[in-house]
């Protein structure tokens, strides 16, 4: 039975024990299917009803229908994750566009700077918002989404973008705050 890592965080809210069913249940698939328990799961684990919350946000933007693939729903958190400096979100989904992609330089390029990666039109485009949304929110103007729109993308697809932008910019927030350590198996996966 997977247990969660009691030190995801520098705070001292240790997870429940035990676990409720569902939640430890839970935290055994994530062990079946990644060999581990992501730290961000166990620093949830505190208090089930803020982990499922935050569960159920994060399943809805990064596996819930689409047209945004998983690859660029990884790369808009990661490009994210970037400009707030957010060591645990760049490490663990810089592995998910190394794993994902199956090219470990296009993650470290995300990671350093997104600018210097070979994008497409409509991924450059994507990256360019989900920045401007993390640096300059207030300045998003019909012009901007209109931008998305000449590459492709619908108005649904704009709404996922800012979504997922929008939950990595708290998520890297309160992993800062709280100084989430990512897991340690992260750092070698897919290179």
């Amino acid at each position: 039975m997977a247990k969660p890592n009691p030190k995801a965080t520098s705070l001292n809210l240790p997870p429940l024990d035990p676990l409720p069913e569902a939640t430890q249940k839970y935290f055994d698939i994530c062990d079946e299917k990644l060999g581990m328990i992501p730290n961000v799961l166990a620093a949830y684990a505190f208090d089930v009803d803020k982990l499922d919350a935050f569960t159920a946000m994060y399943n809805d933007l990064m596996l819930g229908d689409s047209a945004l693939s998983k690859l660029e729903r990884e790369m808009i958190a990661v490009v994210v994750s970037a400009v707030n400096r957010c060591f645990y979100c760049l490490t663990a989904h810089g592995q998910a566009v190394r794993a994902l992609s199956g090219d470990p330089k296009l993650g470290e390029m995300l990671v350093m700077n997104y600018r210097v990666a070979d994008l497409d039109p409509r991924q450059r485009a994507m990256l360019d918002f989900a920045v401007k949304i993390s640096e300059e929110s207030a300045k998003i103007e019909e012009p901007d989404r209109q931008a998305l729109r000449n590459v492709g993308f619908s108005d649904r697809d704009i709404w996922d973008i800012a979504a997922v932008a929008g939950f990595f910019n708290m998520t890297n927030r309160m992993a800062s705050a709280v100084d989430m350590r990512p897991n340690d198996a992260y750092h070698a996966l897919n290179r």
